[in-house]
């Protein structure tokens, strides 16, 4: 008897088809970011990376050209099990015939993207990119009070409606398009009100912009805080979440690193779940604040796939990865990531929720906590390594082909 055959033997006891759970991780699709193998710095300018985010670290091997990034993101993919679509921001524009600035970019200036993403049949999800830019005006951009600045970036928006729109009829997968700013201030503010109402206009121009919500996915993500904008942000929790209930196809985005230290978005997914039909994820991980580590297969990112199955939601929510760590290998980093948050899906489908349901239903707390401990210990690994060699992705040689990858190509860069 195999060790898999000795797991599923286990789960089975339980009312477990490890089998089952195996091949619904393979069609459940998660977003692989593009800006981890580059640190965020995109195509569309040699500046620095600013606006309310940063990037630590200085490890060798940076990709500096869509070719190596494209090259990196198939080692991932190689690498790593299970379905996957593309995550783009704008600023990853490829300007082959000459560049153009954010309020007028279009397809073409993604259509390498897209090429890419159909040779590997995945689809694409998209951000307008709105910070690292000389258009970010006293660390404003939507909701700035300089009209011909806020024009600027609505116009971006809705250029990125656009993208998202060919992104989906190409691909024939629906484009979850995110909108996140940075806006806020250092200080203490005199108005708070005023902003939270140039940003609510400028987000409504552009969503009107002409799209099929069925194929167009616009989503609204909020933050508590960013760098140099400590004491105020425009787009708060309070905010997004209001917006995307009072407006018919928009959907809330949360990023679990984008609330305060105690809150927990696993938390936060079934309350979201009992009022929209669909919702979105950026998968961090979180140190003291939104400091966006590697994602680990730690105690909340299982919590928050445990709640993605029981709540019956993998076709409701739309899961992205989303970290950039410059301070260690990013073909690791980005592998890492997946792996992890694709071991927290396993770990949730290889779980007796409904038996775990009906305990509490019938307030039989003390066998409850008795089961929820013995999961705990239950040989997930075998089934893991299973999992990974059906997709053809084993658990242990991965690492070798990235150090190899790292002395044959990242070091020579």
């Amino acid at each position: 008897m195999t060790r898999y055959e000795s797991a599923k033997e286990i789960y089975a006891k339980l009312g477990v088809d490890t089998d089952a759970a195996i091949e619904k991780l393979k069609e459940i699709p998660v977003s692989l970011h593009c800006w981890q193998g580059d640190d965020v710095i995109g195509f569309d300018h040699d500046g620095p990376l600013t606006g309310g985010i940063q990037t630590t670290g200085n490890y060798p091997g940076r990709a500096t050209t869509p070719e190596q990034l494209m090259a990196d993101l198939d080692e991932v993919i190689k690498l790593t099990p299970g379905m996957k679509k593309l995550n783009v921001h704008a600023n990853y524009a490829i300007f082959d015939d000459g560049y153009v600035d954010r309020d007028v970019i279009e397809p073409k200036h993604f259509k390498k993207w897209v090429d890419f993403a159909k040779e590997r049949g995945m689809g694409l999800d998209f951000n307008p990119t709105f910070f690292s830019h000389p258009k970010v005006k006293d660390g404003l951009t939507l909701s700035s009070p300089d009209e011909e600045t806020r024009q600027f970036w609505i116009r971006h928006g809705r250029a990125c409606i656009r993208i998202s729109q060919y992104f989906a009829d190409e691909t024939g997968v629906p484009c979850v398009m995110n909108i996140w700013t940075g806006d806020g201030s250092k200080d203490v503010p005199a108005d708070r009100l005023g902003p939270r109402m140039r940003y609510k206009d400028s987000i409504e121009q552009i969503i009107a912009e002409p799209h099929d919500p069925k194929m167009v996915k616009p989503c609204v993500e909020s933050k508590v805080f960013g760098i140099g904008v400590e004491s105020y942000t425009v787009g708060s929790g309070e905010f997004a979440l209001s917006f995307a209930a009072t407006h018919e196809g928009c959907i809330p985005l949360m990023d679990n690193g984008h609330y305060h230290p105690t809150e927990v978005v696993s938390d936060k997914i079934p309350a979201l779940l009992a009022f929209f039909p669909e919702i979105a994820l950026h998968i961090t991980r979180p140190v003291r604040w939104d400091s966006d580590h590697v994602v680990l297969f730690d105690d909340e990112t299982k919590e928050m796939a445990k709640e993605i199955v029981r709540c019956d939601a993998l076709d409701r929510v739309n899961m992205a990865l989303d970290y950039f760590d410059a301070s260690i290998n990013r073909i690791s980093a980005w592998c890492v990531g997946f792996r992890s948050w694709q071991k927290a899906l396993l770990n949730a489908l290889c779980m007796p929720h409904e038996a775990l349901k009906t305990l509490q239903d019938e307030a039989n707390w003390t066998e409850l906590m008795v089961r929820q401990e013995q999961i705990k210990t239950l040989p997930l690994g075998d089934v893991w390594e299973e999992y990974c060699r059906r997709c053809g992705t084993d658990d242990e040689g991965w690492f070798e082909e990235v150090k190899r990858y790292e002395r044959e190509v990242l070091v020579n860069r």
